[in-house]
């Protein structure tokens, strides 16, 4: 029995020592403690919002998997100068995360349109078509409108709400396209690459769907790239050079000429001088295809936060509250490339864009979700110690500075590389140099060749902040995005309402 008590007392002094050392650890913090615990701290207050939302934000990083998502967070770090990893990008200081999955019907490994269908539909369907149901088949117009599938631009126009919708690549791409269009083939953006069966069974050319948008007062404001589809094709003589539409028709002036208070914008200058009390419908075409990678971005064309800026300006004018979606495509473009420096960078330029719309609006009332349409085979791996250049060659903790970590056949290696792709090697590898391998036009070097590099199959991330973003967590199908937004903004039940009080008003 002494023995017990005694071996009590010492455990009492034991843990009593414990109390005392955390004590004197918790008046010496390091940075890192600080922001671990803050980070706690913020947790253990988080509460779920149930408020219905006024507005709902969808952010979409074209091809931005797991890894691009990991290494553009150390890139936006390491060029404020830090090791980068400790870094977090504005979106994922979000409170409610999950994995996402992103498979067509038909297709294991998906496209944007397929899964950017789901997002904004609620319903999967097949790899390459928009806004139309998996029963169809894809390039085929006959038979489409049977399978229109309804999506949330549609809804909330119906429920008297505003409608945007950005992005870097032409305004007709597959994401973008997924908001307003329905189309049994998503390389139908422009009349002139409609299909003689197309023609033939009336369909329209994607870009001819926004100008077109039948649903409430048509999108509201359309800002990015893809001018070509909207004007016509050059006459000769003509001092027009850019369009290359066949049917002669000036979809940009018929835009303008759809309201008093409808405005189109080519260039930043005129982009930043809009002024919303003034202007109810704003197009802006910026380039002629897709817009310039942010990192070669000039003067001449906005960012993704300055056109993302101008769409909330917009469309917080509406009472009813606003729907919008902005797409980073060119992360999605730039690996396909191959070419690691240009889509970290346009991850960047997102979370400036995502940091943007939070300052902007009130989070009570504004559910924010950022997520990808699918990921891309990009890998980060070779064991680079911490603060390496994201996008250099490795050196490994345990070397001295300015050692390489090399392969089996002797010459090192970059820490991010691609499954597939045109950095393929044949034969034997070339020797990269550290200055080669930041070069911004250095290619990756990849395993499979291909001539361009692919999507991946594995499920994507997904951030969200505000009114029932709790409803996001685990692993969920990608079409669950469109039932999260349409619940917390009430779309189905408003849009009935709405059509309800029309019809009555009518009556009367």
């Amino acid at each position: 029995m002494k023995r017990s008590l005694l071996s009590y007392a010492v455990l009492s002094l034991s843990l009593i020592g414990l109390t005392v050392g955390c004590a004197e650890q918790k008046t010496d913090k390091t940075h890192e403690q600080q922001a671990v615990n803050s980070n706690i701290a913020d947790r253990l207050e988080r509460q779920n919002n149930k408020k219905r939302a006024k507005n709902v934000i969808l952010f979409v990083g074209d091809g931005m998997g797991v890894s691009t998502v990991t290494a553009g967070r150390i890139l936006e770090g390491q060029l404020r100068g830090e090791s980068g990893e400790e870094n977090f990008l504005s979106f994922e200081k979000f409170p409610h995360t999950s994995l996402v999955k992103t498979y067509n019907t038909d297709a294991q490994v998906p496209d944007s349109a397929g899964t950017a269908s789901a997002l904004n539909t609620g319903l999967k369907t097949r790899m390459g078509m928009l806004g139309v149901g998996p029963a169809q088949t894809r390039g085929i117009c006959e038979g489409a409108d049977a399978h229109h599938l309804t999506n949330i631009a549609e809804y909330a126009e119906m429920a008297g709400m505003a409608t945007g919708v950005v992005s870097t690549a032409t305004l007709t791409h597959a994401t973008p396209g997924a908001v307003y269009s329905h189309t049994a083939d998503r390389e139908w953006e422009g009349v002139s690459k409609l299909s003689e069966e197309a023609i033939e069974h009336g369909c329209k050319d994607i870009a001819q769907q926004l100008i077109e948008f039948s649903y409430g007062d048509g999108i509201d404001v359309a800002l990015g790239g893809g001018k070509k589809f909207f004007f016509p094709a050059a006459e000769e003589g003509s001092e027009n050079k850019g369009g290359s539409r066949t049917d002669g028709r000036n979809l940009a002036q018929e835009w303008q000429d759809s309201a008093d208070d409808a405005a189109y914008v080519d260039n930043r200058t005129n982009l930043m001088a809009i002024d919303p009390a003034k202007t109810n419908r704003l197009l802006g075409l910026f380039t002629d295809s897709h817009m310039t990678f942010d990192a070669y971005r000039t003067e001449n064309e906005p960012s993704l936060s300055d056109m993302t800026e101008v769409a909330i300006n917009m469309l917080s004018k509406n009472e009813n509250g606003f729907f919008l979606m902005v797409e980073a495509a060119r992360i999605d473009h730039a690996h396909h490339a191959g070419n690691a420096y240009r889509s970290l960078h346009d991850v960047v330029a997102l979370s400036a864009a995502v940091r943007k719309a939070t300052e902007m609006v009130d989070m009570e009332d504004t559910l924010i979700i950022v997520t990808a349409d699918h990921s891309h085979v990009m890998t980060m791996a070779g064991y680079p110690k911490r603060g390496n250049p994201i996008l250099g060659l490795v050196s490994a903790p345990w070397q001295k500075d300015g050692e390489l970590l090399l392969a089996t056949d002797d010459k090192p290696y970059t820490t991010i590389g691609y499954m597939n792709g045109r950095g393929s090697v044949k034969g034997e590898r070339p020797t990269l140099t550290q200055e080669q391998a930041l070069d911004p036009d250095h290619i990756q070097q990849a395993l499979v060749p291909t001539s361009s590099e692919t999507h991946g199959g594995e499920d994507v991330p997904l951030y969200a902040q505000g009114p029932w973003a709790h409803l996001v967590g685990g692993v969920m199908e990608q079409n669950l995005v469109f039932d999260i937004i349409e619940h917390a903004l009430a779309l189905k039940q408003r849009a009935v309402a709405e059509a309800s009080k029309k019809e009555k008003a009518q009556e009367n």
